[in-house]
């Protein structure tokens, strides 16, 4: 029995969330004294390199039905290449697609499903997991019984290892018909590192005043080499994108740092970030809820308070 590993490609090339399930499968697959199988749905290039993250075999899939994704075609694709390598543990990532897919593959497989793990499986008497529960507040330990399993793993709960080298790639044609959604279009945002695989992220809100003034967060995440996120007030007045748009309602993220900036750490905006490793806030409010959480705290004037912040990064790297 294996542990096969889904491994997105949007655009045919691999993220860092990829190499992040990769190597958990492997540890998972060492743990159970088994191998890790890759499947990669589409053409990508390179797609042998996931043997240096402990992937023994890559299985490539394409087909006139998979160009685009689809939840259900992909679905029946995944449970397939799942039974024909005799798999007993099924992991992706906890992204929208990864999420749309582990109840459906639960089913088919009739397994067990843990979305949204945030470290390696316990197997010692039995197999057990971890994640995040009551928005943040809490770490909760899951057991699964069945003989087959299905997990979505949180994106920076690994780090990628590259323990091997590369593999040979076995390429396969399926044609499993279509889904019921017809997709028109698909626009991707480009240039940047996206929110959920971001190390570091600089966020602010409604204390920026107007979108006119965003040009200090932009120096202070330039300087740190981090993406640019938001609350959802900054993202529902068109001051930025909505893809910026972090917390319950937005996208949930797991940087090593988030900085918040002018933001007062509402339960819906916390949801979405307090896995960060570590958090700094910068509020003129020193009653602003997010000072509970945070782990380093600043009472001041954002406008005063970021520049030098962006300034005194610079002087340091220059060094």
């Amino acid at each position: 029995m294996s542990v096969l590993a889904y491994i997105e490609s949007p655009g045919g090339h691999f993220k860092k969330s990829g190499f992040e399930v990769a190597t958990y499968a492997s540890k998972v697959a060492a743990a159970l004294n088994t191998n890790a199988v890759a499947v990669v749905i589409g053409k990508v290039e390179n797609a042998g390199s996931l043997g240096q993250y402990g992937i023994s075999k890559v299985i490539q899939v394409n087909g006139d039905s998979l160009v685009n994704f689809d939840s259900q075609v992909f679905t029946k694709v995944l449970s397939s290449i799942y039974q024909e390598v005799g798999a007993n543990t099924l992991i992706m990532s906890h992204t929208a697609n990864g999420k749309s897919m582990a109840g459906r593959l639960a089913i088919r497989l009739n397994a067990g499903c843990i979305s949204g793990v945030n470290a390696l499986p316990n197997t010692s008497g039995g197999f057990t997991v971890s994640k995040s529960v009551y928005s943040g507040k809490a770490t909760a330990t899951y057991g699964i019984n069945t003989p087959d399993r299905v997990i979505t793993v949180m994106g920076n709960s690994i780090q990628p290892q590259s323990t091997g080298s590369a593999v040979d790639v076995e390429n396969k044609s399926l044609d499993l018909g279509g889904g019921k959604v017809k997709v028109v279009e698909v626009k991707s945002e480009e240039g940047g590192v996206p929110l959920p695989e971001a190390e570091l992220v600089v966020s602010a809100g409604r204390g920026m005043k107007g979108p006119e003034n965003w040009g200090i967060i932009e120096d202070l995440a330039s300087a740190l080499g981090a993406a640019t996120a938001c609350s959802r007030p900054v993202a529902d007045a068109d001051w930025r994108p909505h893809h910026e748009h972090v917390g319950q309602t937005g996208v949930a993220i797991r940087p090593n740092l988030y900085i918040a900036v002018g933001i007062s750490g509402a339960i819906q905006h916390l949801a979405g970030v307090n896995n960060s490793k570590v958090i700094v806030v910068i509020n003129k409010d020193p009653e602003a809820p997010f000072f509970k959480a945070a782990d380093y705290g600043v009472v001041g004037d954002l406008f005063e308070v970021v520049p030098k912040l962006t300034a005194a990064i610079k002087k340091y790297k220059n060094q």
